[in-house]
């Protein structure tokens, strides 16, 4: 029975720990969210709360840290146990640094419109891109929520897309400075903000990779995406 107890408290430790990266998910979702509406709304209120926020996402950081370590020390996990605490402290660094990369975003606002002659349009394709991000990042956590690898491939692929969108926002702003110089200071800014977004893909996709590994046990990192999809189809 004593035995029995400590295996249903180590499973315990390790749900609620899934569960807090999933509550920080779901925040950094919402930082993405919200510094890409601020932009678009030259909302500078909202782009305040996004940046205020930051803490919230690196101090779930550092307390699903101390669990993990803690389980280590404790419960001496191994096997498939063992993989999803690593998967656990690889995701949430990914997950702060997104946090990072939204408040980057979040800083930009008043930067970008501070000239005041920005018009709507030209963040289009900045939305679109951080669309594509989101559905990334949605996808990753739901294959961790799940322990399901379907949409790794997927999203491998989608981070391409992110950074052939990134590539032609760059093209775009380069053309648009040419023929405006005035315009020089505020589009750098904008491909301040592109980069952001794109680095925010990368991360997305580095969680879906973890969790192929925890789910398979294979490090599909810096491989292609058909290998990806071939290891999530075994």
């Amino acid at each position: 029975m004593p035995q029995e107890h400590t295996y249903r408290q180590f499973d315990t430790d390790l749900e609620n720990m899934r569960a807090r990266v999933l509550q920080m998910g779901g925040l950094v979702e919402q930082q993405i969210a919200q510094a890409i509406e601020a932009l678009i709304n030259a909302d500078f209120i909202l782009a305040e709360k996004v940046v205020n926020n930051d803490h919230q996402v690196n101090a779930l950081e550092v307390g699903i840290d101390e669990d993990c370590a803690q389980i280590i020390a404790r419960r001496q996990p191994t096997a498939s146990d063992l993989r999803m605490v690593m998967t656990v402290v690889k995701t949430i660094t990914d997950l702060e640094r997104i946090g990072d990369e939204a408040a980057k975003v979040a800083r930009m606002v008043k930067e970008i419109h501070h000239s005041g002659r920005m018009m709507q349009p030209k963040f289009n394709q900045i939305q679109y891109m951080s669309e594509i991000v989101l559905d990334m990042l949605h996808r990753a956590l739901d294959g961790f929520a799940r322990l399901d690898v379907s949409n790794a491939a997927h999203i491998a692929r989608q981070d391409i897309d992110v950074d052939e969108e990134y590539h032609l926002v760059l093209r775009n702003l380069i053309t648009y400075m040419m023929e405006d110089p005035r315009t020089i200071s505020t589009f750098i800014d904008i491909m301040f903000v592109a980069k952001a977004i794109e680095r925010m893909g990368d991360h997305a996709k580095n969680m879906s990779e973890y969790v192929v590994y925890m789910v398979k046990g294979k490090d599909v990192r810096h491989t292609t995406v058909e290998e990806i999809e071939r290891e999530a189809m075994r």
